[in-house]
């Protein structure tokens, strides 16, 4: 995706996402705040993480300045961490078939066990949780499956990667807009 269709594309989903953990969709810090750069202002910028060293972070944090920052609620455990993301917005991970965090956060995306890979999450699990946080649903959603999601989980939210890809690590406007209009039509359908 060119940095042109990143402004475009972004005007609807509403966030763009860098990725730091180690995949064929990590892109660089400078690279990040680049493609970020049209979607400033219009857009939430993300970090995405598995579970960086504090070095990574502090990194990404000062090349990138994204405005949140998502990694597996585990790192937030890690001293380190917390203090290097002590005044930034967090949207801490939580996976298929992990312990819960002893407090549940407010906000928090939900995905299977391993990210990028295309499959699905466990939607029942991430429907026990939707009613007590604001449940961004992950894993293995696209345009075809992401009304199914919508109206089995009821998530405040959903995101999605590999499911707008052309091949992996590359995104593909028309997959991005498809996605968006399905996910916008069930919201409207089953959300409101």
């Amino acid at each position: 995706m060119a940095p042109d269709d990143v402004g475009e594309g972004v005007w609807h989903d509403g966030r763009i996402g860098g990725g730091f953990a180690s995949s064929v969709r990590r892109v660089g810090a400078s690279r990040a705040r680049q493609l970020a750069q049209p979607a400033r202002g219009k857009a939430t910028c993300v970090a995405v993480f598995l579970q960086p060293s504090v070095i990574e972070l502090e990194e990404v944090l000062h090349e990138f300045d994204p405005d949140l920052v998502q990694l597996d609620h585990e790192s937030l455990a890690e001293p380190a961490i917390a203090a290097a993301l002590r005044a930034r917005a967090v949207l801490p991970v939580l996976r298929d078939g992990r312990a819960l965090p002893a407090e549940l956060p407010v906000r928090a995306l939900f995905e299977g066990v391993q990210s990028g890979t295309g499959r699905t999450a466990d939607w029942d699990a991430a429907r026990a949780l939707a009613p007590r946080m604001e449940l961004l649903l992950a894993g293995g959603l696209n345009a075809d499956n992401v009304a199914a999601a919508i109206a089995t989980v009821r998530p405040f939210g959903v995101d999605v990667s590999s499911g707008v890809e052309s091949v992996p690590g590359v995104k593909a406007s028309d997959k991005i807009f498809e996605f968006v209009r399905a996910a916008r039509d069930a919201a409207r359908e089953f959300c409101s």
